[in-house]
């Protein structure tokens, strides 16, 4: 079994995304992704190279809320791993790499977008967070400042 690294990526969506089952069912999203590319100079400029392409894949949950929220040209950040495969079709083996992502979100960097913090879920988690919010906003600080001599962060 080989052993899966962690990374982290970043690019732009360079592709319409497509959205699919797998043979067991599941959601699996797909889409060629591209990332910039810049070679630093000897005076400190940048000259902009081509981009580098490949593919992205998102299974399950992830997959299909990706597929609501991405589309081609989207900025993203996302966490996973690099897969190779192969396979045959029509007596060739191909061979490829893949990112597999668990987690992907717009690059805030380079993306402007609105927050929707209602809650995903109705009925009993909705009340869950809204009995939360209250106790939060029921909490009543210290009103002394801290002695001179009490240690605080950032001092």
């Amino acid at each position: 079994m080989a052993i899966r690294t962690q990374q982290s990526i970043s690019g732009f969506i360079a592709t319409d995304p497509q959205l699919t089952t797998t043979e067991n069912g599941d959601a699996r999203f797909y889409a060629r992704f591209g990332q910039e590319n810049y070679h630093r100079e000897e005076d400190g400029a940048f000259t902009k190279l081509e981009p580098s392409f490949s593919n992205l894949v998102l299974y399950r949950a992830t997959a299909e809320r990706a597929y609501e929220r991405f589309t081609k040209g989207d900025n993203f950040v996302a966490e996973g791993y690099a897969h190779e495969y192969s396979y045959t079709r029509d007596g060739q083996q191909i061979e490829g790499e893949e990112f597999v992502a668990k987690k992907i979100g717009h690059d805030t960097a380079r993306t402007r977008y609105d927050v929707d913090r209602t809650p995903r879920r109705a009925g009993v988690t909705a009340e869950r967070e809204n009995v939360s919010r209250q106790q939060d906003r029921a909490f009543d600080p210290p009103q002394a400042s801290p002695a001179a001599d009490t240690p605080v962060l950032g001092r």
